[in-house]
């Protein structure tokens, strides 16, 4: 049965309830992003982002009875995906290797002071290798964040959906782990 391309998500998961078929197109949609958003988060291998992203996927059509409709289709998954992650790295006992694909543009921008010179700002020497670097070591609450605000461009409130937190925790997260980062590079921005 062919779906029509204008369902939301959420219509789209109300009918996988009885239509295996209309699940795969939920994969088909979130697949990709869930890759990226896993790499993001430090999932450095493509058969472990591959793998937790089967299981991901699996937890959500086997529990698709329990999707609250008021919450976007999308923070839901994310979370599966987010949850899945971290036990990855929990049964691996691994430190997340984060890589930036010419990204971080945004973060590097926000890092920045609202009144610095984009002169200066260009002719930063933060390289995408460092931010990166230092993203790793940053605490996994702060990286999580940072990852879904702007590498993903999510929402304070799809964040607190995904992370389960309130959106206060949010803000405050991001405002401290940006202060992290800026740490980091004091020649880079001033605080």
């Amino acid at each position: 049965m062919r779906m029509p391309p204008e369902l939301t998500d959420e219509e789209i998961a109300r009918r996988a309830l009885s239509d295996k078929e209309a699940f795969a197109l939920l994969i088909e949609r979130y697949e990709a992003k869930l890759a990226r958003y896993l790499e993001r988060l430090g999932v450095g291998v493509r058969e472990d982002r591959e793998d937790i992203l089967q299981n991901a996927f699996i937890k959500a059509y086997m529990n698709l009875n329990s999707f609250d409709p008021a919450l976007a289709f999308s923070s839901w998954m994310y979370r599966i995906a987010h949850n899945e992650a971290m036990s990855f790295f929990r049964a691996k006992r691994a430190r997340p290797q984060v890589i930036l694909d010419g990204e971080g543009d945004a973060l590097i921008t926000e890092l920045a002071d609202e009144g610095a010179d984009p002169a200066a700002l260009a002719e930063s020497r933060l390289s995408q290798g460092e931010l990166a670097k230092a993203l790793a070591a940053v605490p996994s609450a702060y990286r999580d964040v940072l990852a879904l605000r702007f590498f993903e461009g999510r929402s304070y409130s799809e964040i607190s959906d995904i992370l389960e937190v309130p959106v206060g925790t949010v803000s405050t997260l991001l405002y401290r782990a940006k202060r992290v980062l800026r740490a980091r590079f004091p020649d880079s921005f001033s605080l």
